[in-house]
């Protein structure tokens, strides 16, 4: 599972511009489902078994980014905007990739004097791509991801893009135990631009048209020094979402999960995340409305090139997806 890990976290593709990842999965689930398409948006949508309830899992594909906006004149220095939720306090000195390979270099006005003590705007941060003629590689118009390779230390994983191709991988996994056997019509949807809005999931979810929805995506630690406060904790667990800014889960979507949890002895800790949502705030909306949760992996650093999940709670994640999709639904 690691070296799957490592791939898709490794693989380029911020938000909008999916396809490399998109084709990295089809590669790995083509003999794991019944049916596969894409729509018109770019979501990867598997089918796998029939009969039952039709279960739509989402997990994103995107993650965050950086789109060169405009070239300064003298320097040929890359001006930015992010795509999706970036941190400044996480960009100098950091390194981006672009489409074609060229790796920059995260540059910064006055870093070494109030940018020591402060954090400065994006507008004062710069992408260098100058090569060893003194010519820029890049021009404006073109986005990039953040860039790190993923390693290990032990048990836990680290990388960028863990969020969310950790839940891709779970999903994988997934399929892959099922064997395409599932008494359940599963609708496995790996979607596109999670990070600007859940755009993927609102349009996969109205045309997947799911009984029950659940986002499988990660979620923040409470167990950081002076950090929020949060009862979920690396190598607790599945975390089962009670609650996010986006999404409230009815109260029998968490019962179904808990249950089955116990059921099978899978260690899950109950998720309250204060600000932050997934794809399963968007499929809840969808056409009349769908009961929904989310299976999230617990995982520190989020939104930083060191991300870092324990490779337990992904297992245990897997483990508790098969359950519920192996067996006949019955919420309470």
């Amino acid at each position: 599972m690691y070296d799957l890990i490592k791939t898709l976290t490794e693989t380029w593709g911020p938000s909008g511009y999916e396809h490399h990842v998109r084709e990295r999965i089809m590669e790995e689930v083509a003999d794991l489902c019944d049916e596969m398409t894409v729509d018109g948006l770019g979501n990867l949508i598997c089918k796998v078994g029939s009969g039952g309830k039709r279960i739509m899992m989402a997990a994103h594909m995107d993650e965050i980014g950086l789109m060169a906006n405009y070239t300064e004149p003298k320097t040929g220095y890359l001006r930015f905007t992010g795509i999706g939720g970036i941190f400044q306090n996480s960009l100098f000195g950091n390194r981006v990739m672009f489409e074609d390979g060229t790796v920059g270099v995260i540059g910064g006005e006055d870093v070494v004097g109030k940018g020591r003590t402060s954090i400065p705007g994006l507008n004062k941060f710069f992408i260098d791509t100058e090569d060893e003629t003194g010519q820029q590689r890049v021009s404006e118009g073109q986005p990039c991801s953040m860039w790190r390779e993923t390693t290990r230390r032990g048990g836990r994983v680290i990388g960028k893009a863990m969020d969310d191709r950790i839940g891709c991988v779970v999903a994988i996994e997934t399929m892959r135990k099922l064997n395409k056997q599932a008494p359940n019509e599963c609708v496995f949807v790996f979607t596109v631009q999670e990070e600007v809005g859940t755009r993927g999931a609102r349009a996969a979810a109205y045309g997947v048209d799911p009984d029950i929805g659940i986002a499988l995506d990660v979620t923040a630690t409470g167990d950081d020094i002076n950090n929020r406060k949060m009862a979920v904790k690396l190598g607790g667990g599945a975390a089962i979402k009670v609650h996010d800014s986006t999404l409230i889960v009815p109260p029998a979507i968490v019962r179904w999960m808990v249950s089955r949890a116990e059921a099978d002895g899978i260690p899950y800790q109950r998720e309250l995340l204060v600000g932050g949502g997934t794809d399963g705030g968007a499929i809840q909306v969808a056409r009349a409305g769908v009961p929904a949760g989310c299976i999230s992996i617990p995982l520190r650093y989020v939104h930083t090139t060191s991300e870092t999940a324990d490779m337990n709670d992904v297992q245990a994640c897997i483990d508790l997806l098969t359950g519920l999709l192996r067996n006949p639904v019955e919420l309470e």
